[in-house]
């Protein structure tokens, strides 16, 4: 009996486990969004070259401003506009993520 009592005593002082807020990253997303967005516009333009009849470089000259198709300089410059894309996202969505988990686990 008197080791019940010694282990109930022992546990009464342990505080209760507290829900962990999950945030995130926002370096971690900002560069993993980028790289995902520029690993995926490469692939594309990829299959436009192997496949011009399913070719989507005219929306790629709406989306990307300046993109000009099968040209380096626009190559280059529609990857670096989509690693800035991931960036983009990335700086609006985690804060604002994280704001609103902050404000959930608050409750």
């Amino acid at each position: 009996m008197v080791a019940v009592e010694t282990s109930a005593r022992a546990q009464a002082g342990v505080p209760r486990p507290s829900r962990a807020t999950r945030t995130i990253p926002v370096l971690a997303l900002a560069m993993s969004l980028s790289l995902f967005l520029a690993i995926t516009y490469v692939l594309c333009v990829g299959f436009d070259l192997i496949f011009p009849a399913q070719a989507m470089h005219a929306n790629w000259e709406r989306l990307l401003p300046g993109f000009t198709w099968l040209t380096w300089p626009g190559f280059v410059l529609g990857l670096i506009e989509s690693y800035a894309y991931g960036w983009y996202v990335a700086l609006i969505f985690g804060p604002l993520y994280n704001f609103f988990v902050m404000q959930s686990s608050a409750r």
